[in-house]
């Protein structure tokens, strides 16, 4: 019998926590980002990435307010309605900030949880507080 798929992202991901925060890498246990993260989880779920991976900067386009990683999530993932397991969230960390976060959900009970990847932490799962709750700007899952 298979895993759920939602099940499968989420027990991927969680083999990456402890991984040490690095901008731009992508490698469990070595190094990554919140975006390193879910490249990690697509490569072991189809193999090679879906697009050749351009250098970006921590700002995310923010100058320039271009939504360069949301555009880059709805080439290859579906948006979700509602909230499920190893769904990914997009979070706008600032209120007219590009949004330039994510993680994948893991866990739906009381407040729920999430794993993600970001400056002095490395990849952890934290819960899914109303703070974070506010900043998500959409949901999407694996095809």
């Amino acid at each position: 019998m298979s895993l759920d798929p939602g099940l499968r992202v989420v027990a991927i991901a969680r083999d990456w926590i402890g991984t040490p925060y690095l901008h731009q890498a992508s490698h469990r246990g070595v190094g990554s980002d919140c975006l390193g993260l879910l490249r990690g989880v697509w490569r072991e779920i189809y193999g090679a990435e879906p697009e050749s991976m351009p250098r970006y900067s921590a700002d995310w386009g923010e100058p320039a307010g271009d939504e360069v990683l949301w555009r880059a999530l709805t080439r290859h993932l579906h948006p979700a309605q509602g909230a499920n397991l190893g769904d990914v969230v997009l979070f706008r960390m600032r209120a007219n900030g590009v949004a330039k976060h994510l993680g994948i959900v893991s866990a739906l009970a009381e407040q729920g949880a999430f794993i993600h990847a970001y400056t002095g932490h490395g990849v952890v799962e934290s819960a899914l507080t109303r703070p974070w709750r506010r900043r998500i700007v959409a949901r999407f899952h694996f095809p």
